[in-house]
């Protein structure tokens, strides 16, 4: 298993413009400046006059208003949420330079309706990565224009491995990436909230349940990452017959677990279109 891709910056890429200064956003500006050999110049858009401060302080870089800060980019990452992008692509298309890449990670907004917005001329490539970005161990798919050239693609793989593992995929199942990888950590989370209060149901602190399953789903993921048996193996190996492992999921199957988890997925996946619909 790779967990990290070191970042070999193409020598054309000078100055990155990041839009959205948010938790992405930020995850996307530390890897690129902490990673890569020669370190772009960024820039970056953000609403919010104290977070962009606060950015200010903490990096390297130029905070400015969305015309300026995207003319002479060589790369523009748009980390607006979905119900901002039509305002962001907007305040920016007069201003790209021929031949500038641009990567949303805006879910559910198609590269059919980016290059619509920017014109002709632009290279777009859609991404979807997830928070564990923020410590260079995230996950994110990327696509391109179906048959085009794969430069675009290739250059935006560079930049997003300073973060995480780069997968490609078809552009019809970035939904399905979303609502897997993208929404995923939060349904670790979730379940790590809910062993947390049920290790303090049954008596223990809360402090030393934290470290428990903490360490726990560490360590449960590095096994699935770097095993040669799948998570059904894996599982099967925990769970004697007519032990306390069985009992769980005996009880998880009683309830329907399973069938939850792939339903929310599912719902996830769902959302996703209606948000890049028209």
């Amino acid at each position: 298993m790779v967990w990290h891709s070191e970042l070999m910056m193409s020598p054309r890429v000078q100055i990155i413009t990041v839009v959205g200064g948010g938790v992405m956003g930020e995850a996307l500006i530390a890897g690129l400046l902490r990673n890569s050999d020669q370190a772009p110049r960024v820039r970056v858009v953000e609403a919010s006059p104290e977070r962009a401060a606060d950015l200010a302080q903490r990096y390297p870089l130029d905070v400015d208003v969305i015309d300026r800060a995207v003319q002479g980019a060589d790369v523009v990452i748009l980390a607006v949420k979905p119900i901002d992008m039509a305002a962001a692509l907007t305040s920016m298309s007069q201003h790209l330079a021929p031949g500038t890449l641009v990567i949303s990670i805006a879910a559910g907004i198609t590269i059919a309706t980016l290059s619509g917005a920017l014109g002709p001329g632009v290279d777009v490539v859609r991404a979807m990565p997830n928070t564990p970005a923020r410590i260079d161990q995230g996950l994110i798919g990327i696509s391109g224009v179906e048959g085009g050239s794969t430069a675009a693609l290739d250059e935006a793989e560079r930049l997003l491995s300073s973060v995480g593992v780069v997968v490609r995929i078809p552009e019809h199942l970035q939904d399905a990436l979303t609502a897997v990888s993208g929404s995923g950590p939060a349904y670790v989370f979730y379940l790590a909230e809910n062993m947390i209060d049920a290790a303090v149901d049954l008596g223990l602190d809360r402090a030393t349940a934290r470290v428990m399953v903490h360490q726990t789903i560490l360590g449960s993921a590095m096994l699935l990452a770097t095993a040669d048996e799948d998570a059904v193996d894996l599982r099967a190996k925990v769970t004697s017959k007519g032990g306390t492992t069985a009992a769980a999921i005996a009880e998880l199957d009683r309830r329907a677990v399973g069938d939850a988890i792939i339903a929310a997925i599912t719902a996830a996946r769902d959302r996703g279109i209606e948000l890049g619909a028209p």
